[in-house]
């Protein structure tokens, strides 16, 4: 069958959760048997999100090859396990960076380059070169922002212009919020007509509307929506409060939506929906038979999803073991060798986070020495494998100095150096280590025990790497490396087989942890973390 596109588009307010329907509507009609993918539109001006502040925008998520994504990709991934690409990410910025050099060379042979027609028909080629390649069914684009902002003006003419081209291929879902107002004791639809009315005034009408709402619609509620935005009732999709993000997509099968989906498409259902495993999981995650308390130390606590990734496989980890995973989020920047034992006491593991720069560093590696001296189960991931590095370093080889050139580019020991093909590199975006690297993992470490092969892929996001120089000192010592690149000989895994668990990792597995398929890692780590006893 020709390739059928979705497009997910937004309203009322921001943060309603457009990234969550699109990934629950794929994992529906991947169970139905369909092939599926995900798509980003963000409507902001830089090329990729690698050089956003994670306050600016939460985690950068990091593709097999090596795209820095928003965070939504990595949703996606955790509920389809379909992995994404830089096809799947694309922003305003990059849009103008690809239409100005086809400029520049010459391409449009001297003709006035606009937003209509040559930016938008560059979006329009993004959304279709997925389908295109043939490898996908349905192509399912959710539009960032809010209908109404400007910066999303060229993205919705784009699904204007597709959703005449294409005709019965093609519908739109709009997610919009419908308030409760307490004093009035009812739903209010007003918001919603109005969102689908600023849709509508840019040539697009909705064929689904999905009601973000902390109340059950009735069905005059619905039916009102339904008649004022010129779509069936049954065609307003309930999206009410749930205990988990993992529940939603039970919540669509119940609303019908992959069912109206398909209806509006012209598409026969393939097949059942096939969601026992997924209800499985939910099982596991909703009745945990133990508990578990872990840091993680890092520097971007305040805002939760600047860790996105690593709080769901804790998820996913969690539920593997039937256990509840208590994630408690401390500050490196306050940590000190005065409160670092009140900071981190009554927890059974210790995670230092990913990071880049000087803030917060020294109290990452007072987490580390903590987790060392005490036997605190540990996992470094990134800039949390240099630390634990830098901090053997200082306390057991004794390199008063040791640090990473990142961090102190005149220390005497770099325990931690710049990569040599980072040394001439002046830009910032894009740049790093990027994407899937194969491992050769030693046998008989305990990464061998964890993965159970000497074979292992992983994402990376770095320009720093241990300093092999050092490498017969650190063995000499006690701490081993686990992983190798099989190619540059860059140490990927560092452990202390000594400890009960202190494993390190140059790389991000979090990024390959999915609900159906929780990383090995986790798994280990939660569970060393339940053998601990504070």
């Amino acid at each position: 069958m020709a390739t059928k596109y979705i497009f997910v588009t937004g309203g009322v307010a921001s943060s309603l959760g457009k990234g969550i329907i699109a990934a629950s509507l794929a994992r529906l009609l991947k169970a139905r048997g369909y092939t599926v993918t995900n798509q980003k539109l963000d409507p902001y001006i830089n090329i990729d999100p690698g050089t956003l502040n994670p306050y600016e925008h939460g985690e950068c998520f990091v593709t097999e090859d090596g795209a820095e994504t928003d965070l939504d990709l990595g949703h996606y991934e955790r509920f389809t396990g379909v992995p994404t690409s830089h096809a799947n990410n694309v922003t305003t910025g990059r849009i103008y960076q690809n239409v100005i050099d086809k400029e520049r060379r010459g391409d449009f042979l001297g003709k006035t380059v606009q937003v209509v027609p040559h930016i938008t028909n560059e979006i329009k080629e993004r959304i279709t070169a997925l389908g295109n390649t043939g490898n996908y069914e349905f192509v399912i684009t959710e539009i960032g922002g809010t209908v109404g902002d400007i910066e999303s003006y060229p993205f919705i003419e784009a699904v204007r212009q597709l959703k005449w081209t294409l005709g019965r291929n093609s519908i739109v879902i709009h997610l919009t919020y419908i308030p409760y107002l307490a004093a009035a004791g009812e739903l209010k639809t007003k918001p919603t007509q109005h969102s689908v009315k600023a849709l509508q005034q840019q040539g697009v009408q909705p064929d689904i509307i999905v009601c973000r709402t902390e109340k059950p619609l009735t069905r005059s509620v619905k039916d009102k929506i339904g008649l004022f935005c010129n779509i069936d009732g049954d065609s307003v999709i309930e999206d009410g409060d749930v205990r988990s993000i993992y529940e939603v997509p039970l919540k669509m099968r119940d609303e019908k939506l992959d069912l109206q989906v398909l209806k509006k498409l012209e598409v026969p259902i393939k097949k059942d929906l096939d969601l026992d495993n997924w209800e499985k999981f939910l099982y596991k995650l909703h009745n945990p038979e133990r508990e578990v308390n872990v840091a993680l130390v890092g520097k971007y606590v305040q805002l939760q999803d600047a860790y996105k990734s690593i709080t769901e496989a804790f998820i996913h980890a969690g539920a593997e073991l039937r256990c509840k995973v208590n994630v408690r989020y401390v500050n490196s920047e306050n940590l000190t060798a005065d409160n670092v034992d009140s900071e981190l006491g009554g927890q059974s593991g210790i995670l230092v986070a990913p990071g880049f720069g000087t803030r917060g560093i020294e109290g990452k590696i007072l987490a580390v020495r903590h987790a060392r001296e005490n036997n605190i189960p540990f996992m470094g991931i990134c800039l949390g494998m240099q630390c634990a590095v830098v901090e053997f370093a200082r306390n057991v080889l004794g390199y008063a100095d040791a640090h990473s050139v990142e961090i102190a580019p005149a220390t005497t020991h770099p325990v931690i150096d710049m990569m040599e093909e980072q040394k001439n590199i002046s830009n910032m975006g894009g740049t790093m280590r990027l994407g899937a690297y194969p491992c050769q993992v030693v046998k008989g470490s305990k990464a061998y025990d964890i993965y159970g092969s000497e074979h292992i892929s992983e994402r990376h996001r770095h320009r720093y790497e241990f300093n092999n120089a050092y490498l017969d000192d650190f063995k000499a010592h006690g701490m081993m490396p686990a992983g190798f690149n099989p190619d540059s000989g860059l140490v990927e895994i560092v452990e202390i087989p000594q400890h009960p668990f202190f494993v390190g990792v140059q790389f991000h597995p979090e990024y390959k942890s999915t609900a159906m398929h929780p990383h090995p890692l986790f798994v280990a780590f939660v569970n060393a973390a339940l053998t601990y006893r504070p």
